[in-house]
């Protein structure tokens, strides 16, 4: 497998001088293409910031972050905006839909500001609505929506554009039990069946036995890392709360 995303001793302080916090220390790791990992730790841990210098929301103190062979710590600020754009998805606690835009238009807007035709926007959009279940809502807005359709909405939107690196923060936060297993089972089917690489920080052992591999983060270093393989999800998610009880810390509220 080739690996897409290369994190080499990634280091993030904040403060000044005198009152330094060490967020991020010298963590590495790699990503192959096509894998879904989920991030966990207690809060303060570093996970977040993590997910901010890998997604260029932060610069990192040290270190080297790679995407596709690209440093993307090297990148010039007027060009971030643009490479965001054209290799990362996101995907929010808070769906971060524009109530203005249609459900059609929300997952649309990633291709309309990179000038595509209405004529090509349009059949992209329903092609992958309907792998998502939600092409009965195009023409409704986020507020006539329910929770688990607008997150599936930030879903399409986040693969359509066939980017790198699909980035969720939290996915399921704002969501209820039934929505939130729903949304992990469209994860997982983003993954499985359109080869969408995904990163996802969670506090939520449920969430994280979704994926292939948990990174474990403890005072800004990698602490365990544990791969699910040919177990079943149920085990694998019985061996993340055994992780999470070895970690320590109040990683329910993360």
């Amino acid at each position: 497998m080739k690996t897409l995303l290369q994190l080499e001793n990634v280091e993030k302080y904040y403060g000044s001088k005198n009152n330094v916090t060490k967020a991020l220390d010298k963590v590495s790791f790699g990503v192959d293409k096509g894998e879904f990992i989920a991030i966990m730790g207690a809060s303060g841990s570093g996970k977040t910031t993590l997910l901010n210098c890998i997604s260029t929301i932060d610069e990192v103190s040290a270190g080297n972050i790679y995407l596709d062979d690209i440093n993307i710590t090297d990148i010039d600020e007027k060009d971030i905006a643009k490479f965001r754009q054209k290799n990362l998805g996101f995907i929010f606690q808070d769906f971060n839909l524009l109530d203005t835009l249609t459900i059609e238009e929300n997952i649309g807007i990633v291709l309309t500001i990179n000038n595509l035709s209405p004529e090509k926007v349009q059949p992209m959009v329903k092609e992958i609505a309907a792998k998502l279940g939600i092409e009965d809502i195009l023409n409704k807005y986020p507020y006539q929506v329910s929770g688990g359709q607008k997150q599936r909405c930030a879903c399409a939107r986040a693969v359509i554009n066939k980017q790198s690196l699909i980035l969720a923060d939290e996915p399921t936060g704002a969501l209820d039990s039934r929505s939130a297993q729903m949304l992990l089972e469209v994860m997982e089917d983003l993954n499985q069946s359109l080869e969408a690489t995904i990163l996802m920080v969670t506090h939520d052992a449920f969430s994280a036995s979704y994926a292939n591999r948990i990174l474990f983060l403890k005072d800004g270093k990698l602490f365990n890392e544990i791969i699910r393989g040919q177990k079943s999800r149920n085990q694998f998610y019985h061996e993340i709360l055994d992780v999470l009880a070895l970690l320590g810390g109040d990683v329910s509220n993360a």
